[in-house]
């Protein structure tokens, strides 16, 4: 078993790609097959295995979570701001952790896949 605890630091609402970063700290463990668990520890941001060959994938992704769970709604929770309540919603309805096949010390994804950090946040606290 090998762990590692990366920090990142997103620049408001996106999807934020860390494949790079993942795979580098799986380089390091000198783990040759095995199962890599990325989590995060945060409530109001999320992870995504997702195409990374077209920013219109994602920008549609923005749009579809802004259309289900809006914004400007009447939540009861918004002692943070506006976007409190509904960047928890955003996180339920997606993933807080990964598993990601390991082969030949590599992350075993398809060609099109990589790995995105989803901060529903316009500023984290």
């Amino acid at each position: 078993m090998f762990q590692r605890e990366l920090t990142i630091s997103p620049n408001g609402r996106g999807l934020y790609e860390i494949t790079e970063k993942i795979q580098s700290i799986v380089s390091s463990s000198d783990i040759e097959e095995g199962l890599c668990n990325v989590f995060i520890k945060h409530t109001s941001a999320s992870l995504l295995i997702q195409e990374n060959a077209s920013k219109e994938v994602l920008t549609d992704i923005l749009n579809f979570f802004e259309k289900i769970v809006p914004e400007h709604s009447e939540y009861l929770h918004s002692i943070e701001g506006p976007d409190d309540m509904p960047s928890h919603l955003r996180s339920i309805l997606s993933e807080t952790s990964l598993i990601i096949p390991v082969k030949d010390n590599h992350l075993d994804l398809g060609v099109w896949q990589g790995i995105f950090l989803f901060e529903h946040r316009q500023s984290s606290f």
